[in-house]
């Protein structure tokens, strides 16, 4: 059945990933919202900052940080640390430089559609306000159905393939422990995982939340001190590390003459993976955030794209390639270890303290990651059916999710990430068109933004200011 299954999701993916579709709508996309934001990528680094330190007008709102967390939760240790390490292992060390470029386009990406998610947000019963591409989709362009169609493949992506990639990534981090029985310990993990998961979107156990939301940050930062203390215990390789890099990152040959496998496709792949930009996951947590400008939010969020993969995916990659370990024998039958590959490399430098870290890291990242996935879900089946769903309708869809937890640890490492990488370009596909439609209203918000600022003014949105026409919840 899986054979099957996993059958269609490759043919799916395989030309959903040829260079003129889903890389060409990010690539081409990114590079057309640069140009037409005048590089906002570096003219408004500096202001991104200042913007995500400002608190919510009520008490009771989600900061720009607050909503910044949502969206990392879902991101950070499946795909910074398992996600570099596949592309470095299946694509060659070139594919760390296609996801800096990636990450870098991408940036005005994720302004434009978090901005937009800001514009168009809805005002719930309690004054706060909720919202994502859905809702442009819908009010925007007035294509209701288009809305439907991306809110399933949140929850397909969220609920399903991601969620069965962070499980199946947690438990291949234990396979290079002595006691990793391969009949039994993916399935003991996975109803670990399924029990937790379970306890927090069916019982409420929101203390268990606050806590791992304090730890993960702090394990995130001890996660880049220890890469750095790898990268300074190797300085001598560093040089040749570079070399490597930009030498498999530029070899054309290779590139052209199986695209499909090469450094690019993996970097845009993982990159994709890392930061979300262009999918449209990242607006339903900005469009939660309490601001005074739709502008902040979306600085906010191309803040977290150079973030996520310029800091913690550099991180990585520097910390295994600076080891020298080579990722080809990290690949088998096609599918690559790349848990074992992070372990390895880290064991290189730091002993049997290496392994039990990461194990340690991807224990409290890939449980945030869990939950941080799911939160987008509920939010799009309300969507979808136009109405709050009964408490029998959430309890069915939220074991349907656990089950799913535990479904993704004993699956392979191929299904997993095939199906992965198959409904996320499909995301990709509903969302960049549409933002495509829709930037002009951004970028006249944007314009609108740095136009206070010139001022001197802490800039306030009036959807009349910049000719707005559609009726908004806010910004009136």
């Amino acid at each position: 059945m899986f054979d099957v299954i996993h059958s269609g999701i490759l043919a799916v993916s395989n030309i959903l990933y040829q260079p003129w579709f889903v890389p060409l709508f990010l690539v081409v996309g990114g590079l057309y919202f640069t140009f037409r934001c005048k590089f906002i990528q570096v003219r408004l680094f500096k202001e991104s900052f200042k913007v995500i330190s400002e608190k919510p007008s009520d008490e009771n709102g989600i900061s720009s940080f607050g909503a910044l967390m949502v969206s990392t939760a879902s991101r950070v240790g499946t795909g910074n640390i398992i996600g570099v390490a596949t592309a470095i292992c299946l694509g060659g060390a070139g594919a760390i430089f296609w996801m800096w470029i990636t990450a870098i386009v991408g940036g005005a990406t994720a302004f434009i559609e978090s901005t937009l998610a800001q514009i168009y947000k809805k005002r719930d019963k309690d004054g706060s306000s909720y919202g994502g591409p859905a809702f442009y989709m819908q009010n925007a362009l007035k294509q209701r159905w288009l809305g439907v169609i991306f809110s399933v493949l949140v929850i397909l992506v969220y609920a399903v393939g991601y969620n069965m990639l962070a499980a199946y990534n947690l438990q291949s981090t234990f396979e290079v422990f002595s006691f990793y029985d391969e009949g039994v310990t993916p399935k003991l993990i996975g109803v670990i995982l399924a029990i937790l998961f379970g306890i927090i979107v069916i019982g409420g156990a929101k203390r268990l939340i606050k806590v791992t939301g304090v730890m993960v940050p702090v394990m995130g930062v001890i996660y880049v001190a220890v890469s750095l203390i790898v990268l300074v215990l190797n300085i001598t390789n560093i040089p040749a590390m570079i070399v490597w890099i930009f030498k498999s990152a530029f070899d054309f040959h290779a590139i052209f003459g199986g695209f499909a496998g090469s450094c690019i496709m993996w970097g845009i792949k993982r990159g994709l993976y890392s930061n979300e930009a262009g999918m449209g996951s990242a607006p339903n947590a900005a469009a939660k955030a309490d601001v005074s400008h739709p502008a902040k939010q979306g600085l906010v969020q191309m803040l977290s794209v150079f973030l996520d993969t310029l800091l913690i995916c550099t991180a990585t990659a520097f910390m295994c390639l600076s080891t020298m370990t080579d990722p080809a024998q990290f690949v088998k039958d096609g599918a690559a270890d790349a848990a074992g590959y992070v372990q390895t490399s880290m064991a290189a430098t730091l002993g049997g303290f290496g392994p039990v870290f990461l194990t340690v890291a991807m224990c409290l990242f890939a449980f945030t990651t869990l939950i941080g996935n799911y939160s987008y879900c509920e939010g799009c089946l309300e969507f979808i059916i136009k109405r709050a769903p009964s408490r029998g309708e959430l309890l069915i869809f939220r074991l349907l999710a656990t089950v799913l937890v535990f479904v993704g640890a004993i699956a392979s490492a191929g299904f997993v990430w095939d199906m992965a990488d198959m409904l996320q370009g499909l995301m990709v596909v509903v969302n960049v068109p549409s933002i495509v439609i829709l930037g002009g209203t951004a970028v006249k918000c944007l314009n609108d933004y740095t136009k206070q600022r010139k001022e001197g003014k802490d800039p306030h949105f009036i959807a009349k200011d910049i000719g707005l026409k559609q009726d908004t919840d806010f910004w009136k």
